[in-house]
């Protein structure tokens, strides 16, 4: 699978394509600024060049990896999620990032959950996993919310960080975690919805 056929995943707000080089503006603030700070950032110009030119590259190579996540409204880029497996990686990890701007509105809930569900029923995965940051709370409820939980006997990518299991395909078969998401997820589909408490992406 080469970078011109990566699908694109559609959900109720969303829009998941492949990163092309008129998204790399939004990736660059993103990167050089403090929300990257759990992500090896801030970075510079050349880092996030670097970075950006790998996020392209990983589909070529791996034959998948992360998606832009554009509103199906507006088409503006709100953020990627999708898969990720450079060389020094133990598993397959399932990431996301949102733009600081958008955060608190259920984007990377929504995209991850299709982006997962790609990953199982069209890619054949049977697990995945995503390396947090252990300070990285809002990435760990997210993580928590998707259903995955800490898996302390699966190997770290440096020993910083900590690794959480998502569901199985079968377990999200099943229906009422995949039910629970997707309530969760058409809750902040809904206009009037203004979630109470910590604001989670």
């Amino acid at each position: 699978m080469g970078h011109r056929d990566i699908p694109v995943l559609q959900t109720e707000r969303l829009i998941l394509r492949g990163p092309e080089p008129g998204d790399y503006p939004n990736f660059k603030a993103t990167f050089a600024s403090y929300r990257s700070r759990f992500m090896g950032g801030p970075l510079n110009a050349y880092e996030t060049w670097m970075l950006y030119a790998a996020e392209i590259g990983h589909w070529e190579i791996r034959g998948f990896g992360m998606w832009m996540i554009h509103s199906r409204e507006t088409d503006a880029t709100l953020g990627m999620a999708g898969g990720w497996f450079p060389p020094k990686w133990p598993e397959r990890e399932i990431a996301w990032f949102i733009w600081p701007e958008v955060t608190g509105r259920g984007y990377a809930l929504e995209a991850t959950h299709a982006a997962r569900r790609y990953f199982y029923q069209k890619a054949g995965w049977e697990t995945a996993v995503s390396y947090l940051d252990p300070k990285d709370l809002d990435s760990i409820r997210l993580a928590e919310r998707l259903g995955a939980t800490k898996d302390k006997d699966a190997p770290s990518v440096d020993g910083n960080d900590v690794v959480y299991r998502h569901p199985s395909p079968a377990r999200l078969r099943d229906g009422q975690l995949r039910d629970g998401i997707e309530m969760e997820i058409r809750s902040y589909c809904d206009p009037l919805f203004k979630p109470k408490g910590y604001a989670i992406d």
